[in-house]
C-alpha cells in the first residue's frame, strides 16, 4: 500500500521542507508490525516525486498477539490496501506536512500551490468509481480510476472492487493531505481503529475550510465515524458544521438516536404507570437513570452480564444529584438463558437494543422465559430496523459488530406475532427517530401489554 506525490515546476524543492525529510535520505520506521519507508524517486529543479508505503509483516503481527482486524493475519487483505490502517502507520511520517509547521524559514510555502498528483492504492472499497470520483471533484481534482492488470492463475471476479486512484490539480500540500485523510477512511469499508473525541476534532480539525462546503459532507462523517462508539453530523446554533456522538451509526437532527430512543421508552414507561421496572442488558446505566426519575416507581433493576458494564453504571447512579426524585437501580448480574427468581412478575421489562445481540435460533427460549415464566405486565423490545441501513449507505453490514441479525419492520412484526403464540399479551409497534418516506425509522419498538392473568 503507497501513495504516490509528485509534482514540476519551479519551486518545488520547497516540498521536501514542508514534508521535513532530507530526499537523500530513506526514511525507515517500524509501526506495530508494519515497516514504514518514504523515499524520493525524482529530485531535481523542476520535478519531485516522493513515495511513502507500508509494508506489513504478518509473522510479526502474529508472535505480537496483534488481534487488530479480527481475521487471521496471513490472509486480511485490508493489511496489503489503502485504508484507515495505512493512514494510522503514516501520519507520523507525514505529520509536519499535514499540520502546516515546517521550520519557520520555510512556512511561506505552506500556503503556495503546487500542481501536484497523488496517486494512492490498492483501494478496496464498495464504493462505484462514480461515487470515488464525486468526493474528489468538488476540491478541484481530476480524477483517474484504474483497475491492476494483473495475470493470476486464477480470475478475479468480473467487477473488481480494487482500483488505483490518481489525483490531479493545484493544492497547498496541507490541503492535499487533509483531504487525503479525511476521504480514504471514507472509501474504507472497515476502520479498524477505537473512535472517540479525539477523531472527531481530528475531522473536525482536517475538514476545516473545505468540508463544511462539500455535497457529501453527511456521507463523509457517516462513513468516516460509523463504527464502534459512532459519531454523525448535525448543525450547532450558528448553522455550522458540529459532530454529535451517538451509540451506532444514526444522527437525528441535533439529537443522537440513542437519546431519542431512551426518551421514547421512558414516554411509553411512564404511561404504563408501572412500580417495579428490569431494564435488561442495562449496559453503564444510562436508561436506568432516566427510568429512575418516573412518576410512581418503586423499583428499577438493572440487569447486565458485564461487571465492567456495572461498575460504570453504579459511578453514574452515584452521580445523580437530583437524590430526592430518584430512585436508585439496582444492579443486578444476570443473563436471559438462565431464570432469575427475583425478576418474576415485574411491572414492566425492558430490552433496549439487546435481541440483535443473541443468535436468532435462541430467541423462541428467551422469550418462552421472559413472557411466560417472568410474566411482566408489560414488556418493550427495540431493535435496528434493517431497512433504514440504506439511509446510512451500509445496506449491506450491520450496524454492530456483534448483531448477530437485524430484521425489516415486517419481519420484527411477524416475529412478534409468532412468540405471543399464547394471546396473553396486546401488542403495538412504533417507530423511533427520524423516519424516512420509504425505510421508516432507524428504530422499531413493540410494546406488549398483558391481557391474561397468569
Amino acid at each position: 500500500m503507497q501513495l504516490t506525490i509528485s509534482t514540476t515546476g519551479d519551486n518545488v524543492k520547497a516540498v521536501s521542507y514542508l514534508l521535513a525529510k532530507n530526499p537523500n535520505n530513506l526514511y525507515e520506521r517500524n509501526q506495530k508490525g508494519h515497516m514504514v519507508r518514504m523515499f524520493y524517486s525524482r529530485f531535481t529543479d523542476k520535478e519531485l516525486e516522493m513515495t511513502i508505503f507500508v509494508t506489513p509483516d504478518p509473522i510479526e503481527m502474529s508472535q505480537n498477539g496483534s488481534n487488530s482486524y479480527d481475521i487471521t493475519h496471513y490472509i486480511n487483505d485490508r493489511e496489503f490496501a489503502v485504508s484507515s490502517i495505512f493512514l494510522s502507520m503514516i501520519r507520523s511520517a507525514l505529520g509536519t506536512a499535514l499540520n502546516g509547521q515546517p521550520k519557520e524559514e520555510y512556512t511561506e510555502w505552506v500556503t503556495y500551490s503546487f500542481p501536484f498528483t497523488f496517486e494512492l492504492g490498492p483501494v478496496n472499497s464498495s464504493l462505484s468509481d462514480q461515487q470515488l470520483i464525486a468526493l474528489f471533484e468538488p476540491m478541484d481534482y481530476q480524477v483517474q480510476i484504474t483497475r491492476p492488470d494483473i495475470q493470476y492463475s486464477f480470475q478475479l471476479k468480473e467487477k473488481s472492487t480494487v482500483r488505483m486512484i490518481s489525483l490531479t490539480g493545484e493544492q497547498t500540500l496541507q490541503n492535499a493531505l487533509r483531504h487525503l485523510f479525511v476521504l480514504i477512511p471514507v472509501i474504507d469499508d472497515y476502520k479498524h481503529y477505537y473512535i472517540d473525541e479525539k477523531e472527531i476534532e481530528k475531522i473536525s480539525r482536517y475538514g476545516e475550510g473545505w468540508l463544511e462546503q462539500h455535497p457529501m459532507r453527511e456521507t463523509i462523517y457517516r462513513r468516516a465515524l460509523r463504527f464502534k462508539e459512532v459519531y454523525s453530523l448535525v448543525e450547532n446554533g450558528n448553522g455550522e458544521a458540529a459532530v454529535e456522538k451517538t451509540q451506532a451509526t444514526e444522527r437525528i437532527r441535533g439529537t443522537s438516536l440513542n437519546e431519542l430512543r431512551y426518551a421514547k421508552i421512558s414516554e411509553t414507561a411512564a404511561a404504563l404507570k408501572p412500580k417495579s421496572i428490569v431494564d435488561f442488558g442495562s449496559g453503564e446505566g444510562k436508561l436506568a437513570v432516566k427510568l429512575g426519575f418516573i412518576d410512581g416507581v418503586e423499583e428499577v433493576l438493572a440487569v447486565e452480564p458485564s461487571q465492567v458494564e456495572t461498575m460504570k453504571a453504579v459511578r453514574r447512579f452515584d452521580k445523580v444529584e437530583d437524590k430526592e426524585n430518584f430512585v436508585e437501580p439496582e444492579t443486578l448480574w444476570g443473563s436471559l438463558y438462565y431464570f432469575d427468581e427475583r425478576l418474576k412478575e415485574k411491572d414492566l421489562m425492558i430490552l433496549c437494543e439487546v435481541i440483535e445481540h443473541i443468535d436468532e435460533p435462541r430467541l423462541p427460549k428467551v422469550f418462552d422465559l421472559i413472557l411466560h415464566h417472568y410474566a411482566p405486565k408489560s414488556l418493550i423490545v427495540t431493535t435496528p430496523n434493517r431497512e433504514y441501513n440504506e439511509v446510512y449507505d451500509m445496506a449491506d453490514h450491520f450496524r454492530h459488530a456483534d448483531h448477530r441479525f437485524e430484521w425489516t419492520r415486517q419481519e420484527f412484526q411477524n416475529w412478534c406475532k409468532k412468540i405471543n403464540y399464547a394471546g396473553l399479551y396486546d401488542i403495538e409497534f412504533a417507530g423511533i427517530g427520524e423516519e424516512h418516506p420509504e425505510q421508516g425509522c432507524p428504530t422499531q419498538m413493540c410494546v406488549f401489554k398483558r391481557k391474561v392473568t397468569i
